[in-house]
């Protein structure tokens, strides 16, 4: 069973900018942060972790949204589906059913690389506008892991030009395209954001959403993790267990977004937000472990009591039932 690692995926790897609005943290967000600029945090991610390739988020696979178990006639807003997005997107957007959002695995060798371009307005399928784009970065022998984010403004209709998503430490953008510096967020500016907050267990999430691409996601989910950046050295997160559990066997479960939304969640006993009826009838409504198709009778057997272990130690951590150990190690830099 695996509720930790599931919503290691929602995360949150999303959307660019506009070429002409040379989109990059709100003036607010830049000002009152670190002077480290996206570019430097970009040079010293590629040093310790790897390089990021520039990429096309058209290049991606499509996240697909589907009505009982059939793409929908027709996408309605605020509409309900079978695997909403999990990442809230606010009551400007389309809804947590909002279609067309990519995921691409760019990874090679050691280095974990998983860029989301993420749709919160509904647009064509080949539009190169999207909404958000998040990007991490990771080394599966130091755990080094790294943060990019670039967003466009809440209901912002015409969306972000994302044809062309600049690594993060390119110093001079091709001809007539966005520079990293103007694409990216600052990292303190991304780092205000806490993605731990969800990536608790580790750096790559799981929900239903976006395990249906589960084949590109990158999984690291009982190896070392350590943010990069003294802008995210508040990121901290433990480890939730109990003896012989059957939750904890193949991945980590955060003291986070884990105890407080996903666990129970991936448990059905917290409904998705815009999940139509059968998103929220099992077995959809029980999400671990990824792709379950056992009985009901056999899934509570199995998995109750230790579900409830769970849920004990993330209201008392200092149970003795409970063990509680460090999952994040300090930053280097």
């Amino acid at each position: 069973m695996s509720l930790s690692t599931m919503v290691s995926l929602i995360p949150a790897l999303l959307l660019a900018a506009t070429v002409g609005m040379a989109q990059a943290a709100p003036k607010a967000a830049v000002g009152k942060y670190s002077k480290q600029s996206a570019v430097e945090y970009g040079q010293v991610c590629a040093d310790m972790i790897g390089q990021i390739p520039a990429f096309n988020c058209l290049d991606g696979t499509i996240v697909p949204i589907t009505v009982d178990g059939k793409t929908p006639a027709e996408y309605k807003p605020g509409m309900t589906c079978d695997r909403p997005a999990l990442l809230p997107y606010g009551g400007d957007s389309f809804g947590q059913c909002t279609p067309y959002s990519r995921l691409l695995n760019l990874s090679y060798g050691k280095t974990q690389i998983s860029a989301m371009c993420r749709r919160e307005q509904l647009r064509d399928p080949n539009s190169k506008f999207f909404d958000e784009v998040d990007i991490v970065a990771h080394n599966v022998d130091t755990g080094d892991t790294c943060w990019f984010h670039a967003e466009g403004k809440p209901g912002q209709k015409t969306g972000l030009d994302a044809s062309r998503v600049p690594p993060p430490n390119e110093k001079a953008p091709p001809p007539q395209r966005i520079s990293a510096g103007q694409f990216w967020w600052a990292p303190a500016a991304t780092a205000s954001k806490n993605c731990l907050s969800c990536h608790d267990a580790d750096p790559f999430m799981y929900s239903p959403w976006i395990g249906q691409l589960k084949y590109l996601l990158p999984a690291d989910p009982l190896g070392r993790y350590s943010n990069i950046g003294k802008e995210f050295a508040q990121w901290h997160s433990n480890s939730i267990s109990t003896r012989d559990n059957t939750c904890v066997g193949c991945h980590r479960i955060g003291d986070q977004a884990s105890c407080s939304q996903f666990v129970p969640m991936a448990a059905g006993r917290i409904p998705a937000k815009d999940g139509n009826a059968r998103a929220n009838s099992y077995p959809l409504s029980h999400w671990m472990p990824v792709n379950n198709d056992q009985s009901k009778e056999f899934w509570e057997q199995a998995n109750l009591e230790s579900l409830n272990q769970l849920l004990t130690c993330c209201a008392d951590p200092k149970n003795p039932i409970c063990t509680i150990k460090p999952i994040v190690t300090p930053p280097k830099r």
